[in-house]
């Protein structure tokens, strides 16, 4: 007769434990897995949302750029505007189009690509001041260049108002530079050496028409100014190589 307690069989506890083994082993890996999962999405996530934030304050740097830019452009024009009004009639600086418009004085006649002498006088009187406000401190740093734009009307074909209009913008940049025993413009040498420097004649034809005619047949100046990209001064005409080559002559 056996001495020893009754053990109770436990075949049915050796067959389960392997399962439940498995099974915690299996969950582990699971959990594991996720939070490698959630971490690479989650740091995915931050660096994605850095990106957004850089990108929003290369925007918001931009925009503030181009805000104070416009602002300053602003106070070059509204100077140049209000010394015009100071000391000239009837020639007005449109700082919303950045233009310079000679009203009645700046109109020629039919077939025709100079001006009176009241179109002279003005220019005398206005160019001095373009000088003036291109030499202030906003002014070098945003000022590129004025365009001279001769206009026609819409007489003849465009090929001969092309040419006519070239010529009005050309002989403008002809009075102002020849010098002073050969043009009705009292300038000095200096500011004909800065015309030099910042002006430029173009032709348009006739594809900004008024309306009329009369008032279709005109000259204006045009602000241009540099953009954000643009480092200062680097668009200007070097006119170092105009300088010593004599006094100038209006070929047309």
């Amino acid at each position: 007769m056996s001495s020893g307690k009754y053990q109770p069989s436990s075949s049915l506890d050796d067959a389960e434990k392997p399962f439940w083994i498995s099974y915690a082993d299996l969950m582990t890996a699971l959990m594991i897995l996720f939070l490698v999962i959630m971490v690479t999405a989650l740091s995915n996530i931050s660096a994605k949302t850095q990106e957004v934030m850089k990108q929003s304050e290369k925007v918001e740097t931009v925009i503030e750029n181009q805000e104070v830019r416009q602002s300053e452009i602003e106070s070059v024009c509204d100077f140049l505007a209000e010394r015009t009004a100071e000391s000239l009639r009837g020639v007005y600086v449109d700082c919303k189009l950045n233009r310079i418009n000679f009203g009645e004085v700046g109109r020629f006649k039919t077939d025709e690509f100079k001006l009176g002498a009241d179109g002279v006088e003005a220019l005398e009187g206005m160019v001095p001041l373009i000088l003036e406000a291109a030499e202030t401190p906003l002014g070098k740093k945003w000022l590129k260049q004025i365009l001279i734009e001769g206009f026609t009307d819409t007489d003849g074909s465009y090929l001969y108002n092309l040419n006519l209009s070239l010529k009005r913008s050309e002989w403008v940049m002809c009075t102002l530079l020849q010098n002073e025993h050969a043009s009705n413009v009292n300038l000095t040498a200096e500011q004909r050496r800065q015309i030099k420097k910042l002006f430029l004649a173009g032709g348009v034809a006739f594809n900004n028409s008024r309306e009329s005619k009369g008032a279709s047949r005109r000259v204006e100046l045009r602000l241009q100014f540099y953009g954000l990209d643009s480092e200062e001064g680097v668009n200007r005409t070097n006119e170092a190589k105009f300088d010593d080559i004599g006094p100038e002559r209006c070929m047309i």
